[in-house]
């Protein structure tokens, strides 16, 4: 016999309720759905739609949604409570929901009287897993679109940068000079005004950017994604996972994996509008936007477009910046244009079409003052996507994907070197191109029955292409030009072995995964990684959670490929002041060809509570451990003085033969910066800088999150709380003693931490949020240690909805919003340089107190 379940309705009362008008489907209304069991979600939606709809209870037993809060369509709802399952609602006409695994039918009077209306099914996307309706033992930070307008992020970029979990260096808007000094990462450099995640702060090329499952090309030369680009307005949500995940999507997933997950559909047109501005000058930002949508019975297309412009920050816009060097930028101005298209479409029951592409035109500029130059940097950046797939649903419960994605990425620089006295000015252009190229199978269903329930498997294989070259414009030459040809393989399980419905006291439910991905690279050969991971449930108030994997980085074309270059210093110039005047010395800089991929063993414990006796209350604390081998660098990162710094001793020969100076003075490129004619016998070291596996880096920290939403009379109250704590130090190189980073300058700070609270009255929102970064030590010239001030700021946003008001007061929404909101200074530091920004502005904005008021129109 079926049993369905549809709160105290039968499948005979939802025949009654046929007669419900068809163009209520469409309406928006508020939901508070709290994240619990399956089950309760789907009844909470019944009740507060006052829909009709059917479930099989045996089913979806035992099963978890994230539950829904905000203002949205019943689709848009349904949608996110089925997230992550195997499960999609079909609703017909008449309004009647349907809850059926996805591809197949359920065989109510609905079903079988309008079959030609009913929706296609929503693809499932699970972040961490390829596994459908899985849930993943990793820890994930899920941000819908609702919370991300609620707490007023204005693009993607702001919203990683609230994560405590991400790292503000690398290729980031606000990072400015000096940031690659004093302990400092290469990549903390603002080369595009774009925005990449960097997780763990073990680099922006070590924490992999999906847009719906799919790679994006790199931008630059340091082997990012600039999340940013992508247009708010097209987004359902936001997934990030903190942990290794190469076992799953390959190399990069080393830190983790950040998904943009599109709407699939979306119906009428919406105009929106923003002015905002830093109240101590700067940054005046203007932003246009349009999105459009069609759904209809077998498919939908979703397009929209965004413009904006935002002039830059310069030094002397403020008080503790005033002694830089002009013209220096502290936040760079840029303008952006970006569009993205995404449709899906059911040619049958068991075949859909799908598509995202999107194109992207950001123009930055920036500008760097010194003592008799300064330099004027303009680069362009058009980055094109484009991801077609296809899926066939068989009817024994199994899919085939068959993807392919290209993308590529263009970055045109043009540097003016300005001698001040004179005004004479350089001029060098050049473009860093990259392209990629992704050809995938893959398959997933159930494999075989347990008492527990259905194991499922995935599995899949395909053909990875990258190639990155670098432009002269002005020599009119090719300065290096590499390619990679990537095969690789995968297969993950999932293992039901104890569900709820078995009634084990002090078990509710246990959970098995395993995960392994290998790959064949042509520039390095193979490399393998496995993952396990368990999800027990001692009750249902409480999940443990726990992975242990390995991951990987391919290093990157720029590594591999870039100009071997000599130069000659004076010793004196490096910290050799132990030599004679006149002593010098020589340093090799390159690409290496015969890099390996970088290798990480990571693991993470999570414990979970979501009382039942609590709705709305979730709390979450994770141990991870990250240790990182093999790390491609640049060994001498800081050359102000390394000839003092025995950390940097097994990089320095100071007994170099005749042979080995030669081979640095016939490198490709050779430049003598000791201001001397070269004399080999006054050479009394080599610094071997090329790039080179050498480093070990160890990270381990906490992170803990938690959530309450309840009502309160008319009103409903969301708080919202996270925090991470890390330890991370590296080793240049074995034997060496380990240096920190966390806590020190232009590295993750050791204490990051985000809370605060979204009231909502009706159609009026009003969020308060508090930022926190803990200070970070700086080590002087001279060997002693200074520690920065912390920095802690509030944002707040206020929005107001018009909802279904009549005419054209209908469909409005209108935002106010401050960041840092007390204007607060950023914790400053000593330089030694007046071409150093006096704070850590991979840690700390020198923005001030930012203010936007925008307006939005659905039609």
């Amino acid at each position: 016999m079926r049993t369905f379940g549809m709160g105290a309705l039968t499948t005979g009362v939802c025949v009654v309720a046929l007669a419900v008008p068809a163009q209520a489907q469409a309406q928006e209304q508020e939901y508070n759905i709290p994240a619990g069991s399956l089950r309760s979600a789907l009844d909470a939606f019944g009740r507060q739609s006052g829909k009709p709809i059917i479930y099989k209870v045996d089913e979806i037993q035992g099963l978890r949604s994230r539950g829904f809060r905000g203002t949205a369509t019943p689709q848009a709802v349904l949608d996110a409570i089925l997230a992550g399952t195997v499960f999609t609602a079909r609703i017909d006409r008449s309004g009647a929901v349907a809850i059926v695994k996805a591809g197949n039918d359920i065989d109510t009077p609905s079903s079988q009287n309008d079959s030609d209306n009913v929706g296609a099914p929503a693809e499932i996307l699970v972040t961490g897993s390829r596994i459908r309706g899985s849930q993943s033992p990793s820890p994930t930070v899920v941000f819908s679109a609702e919370q991300i307008h609620e707490e007023g992020f204005q693009d993607l970029g702001e919203l990683i940068r609230s994560v405590p979990q991400n790292f503000g260096g690398g290729q980031n808007p606000g990072v400015g000079s000096g940031a690659t000094t004093n302990g400092g990462n290469l990549v903390n450099q603002n080369l595009t005004g774009g925005s990449a995640l960097n997780l763990r702060g073990l680099g922006p090329d070590a924490t992999l950017t999906l847009l719906n499952g799919r790679r994006l090309s790199y931008t630059g030369f340091f082997q990012g994604v600039d999340i940013s680009a992508i247009p708010l307005e097209a987004v359902q949500r936001v997934d990030i996972v903190p942990d290794g995940a190469s076992a799953i999507y390959g190399s990069d997933a080393v830190g983790g994996v950040g998904n943009v997950i599109l709407k699939r559909d979306f119906s009428g047109l919406t105009v929106g509008a923003l002015y905002g501005g830093a109240t101590d000058g700067g940054l005046t930002t203007e932003e246009y936007d349009a999105t459009a949508g069609l759904r209809w019975s077998s498919g939908g297309i979703i397009a929209t477009f965004k413009h904006s412009n935002s002039d830059p920050i310069f030094t002397d816009q403020r008080d503790y910046t005033a002694d830089v060097l002009r013209p220096t930028t502290i936040y760079s101005g840029n303008d952006l244009d970006s569009g993205l298209v995404s449709a899906h479409q059911s040619l049958s029951d068991a075949v859909t079409l799908h598509v995202d592409a999107m194109h992207t035109e950001r123009n930055l500029r920036t500008n760097l003052g010194y003592p008799t130059v300064y330099y004027q940097n303009e680069n362009d950046t058009k980055t094109t996507f484009v991801a077609p797939g296809v899926e066939f649903s068989l009817k024994n419960g199994w899919r085939i994907a068959l993807d392919a994605s290209w993308s590529r990425d263009k970055v045109e620089y043009r540097q003016s070197t300005v001698t001040i006295a004179t005004g004479d000015t350089r001029i060098s252009e050049g473009c860093y191109c990259n392209e990629s190229r992704v050809y995938e199978l893959g398959v997933e269903g159930p494999l075989l029955r347990l008492p527990a329930g259905t194991a499922r498997l995935a599995a899949g294989a395909g053909y990875r292409t990258l190639d990155f070259e670098t432009l002269s414009y002005t020599r009119g030459t090719v300065v290096y030009d590499k390619h990679q040809n990537a095969k690789f393989a995968y297969a993950e399980l999932n293992l039901p072995l104890i569900s709820p419905e078995q009634a084990i006291p002090g078990l509710h439910r246990l959970t098995l995964t395993a995960a392994v991905r290998g790959e064949d690279y042509d520039t390095f050969g193979t490399v393998a990684t496995p993952k396990f991971g368990v999800i027990l449930d001692p009750s249902d108030d409480f999940t443990l959670r726990g992975t242990w994997g390995r991951s990987f980085k391919a290093p990157t074309l720029y590594q591999l490929a870039q100009t071997p270059i000599g130069y000659l210093y004076s010793a004196s110039a490096l910290g050799g002041t132990q030599f004679p005047a006149d002593a010098t010395v020589l340093m090799a800089y390159g690409g290496n060809p015969d890099l390996k991929p970088e290798r990480a063993r990571t693991w993470t414990a999570s414990l979970g509570y979501h009382p039942s006796a609590v709705p709305g209350l979730e709390a979450e604390v994770t141990y991870f451990d990250v240790n990182y081998t093999d790390r491609v660098l640049v060994p001498i990162a800081d050359l102000t003085h390394p000839l003092l710094d025995d950390t940097y001793s097994d990089f320095i020969d100071y007994a170099p033969t005749e042979a080995d100076k030669a081979a640095i003075v016939s490198r490709q490129t050779f430049y003598n910066i000791a201001g001397t004619t070269y004399d080999s016998s006054k050479v009394v070291g080599i610094l071997y800088n090329d790039y080179t596996n050498a480093a070990r880096w160890k990270a381990r920290g906490i992170d803990v999150s938690g959530s309450y939403a309840f009502q309160m009379a008319e009103s409903r109250l969301a708080l919202r709380a996270s925090l991470s704590w890390l330890d991370s130090a590296k080793q240049n190189s074995a034997g060496q003693p380990a240096i920190d980073l966390s806590g020190t300058i232009y590295n993750p700070a050791e204490w990051r931490s985000r809370a605060g609270g979204v009231w909502t009255l009706g159609g009026l929102g009003v969020s308060v949020f508090g930022n926190y970064t803990s200070s970070v030590t700086n080590v002087l010239a001279t060997g002693d240690r200074e520690e920065t001030g912390s920095f802690l700021t509030f944002d707040a946003t206020i929005r107001y909805k018009t909802g279904d008001a009549q005419g054209l007061l209908s469909g409005l929404e209108f935002t106010l919003s401050a960041q840092n909101l007390f204007d607060r200074t950023p914790p400053l530091n000593t330089v030694s340089s007046s071409i150093v920004l006096p704070y850590d502005s991979t840690n700390y904005s020198g923005v001030g107190r930012y203010v936007s008021a925008s307006i939005s129109k659905h039609f």
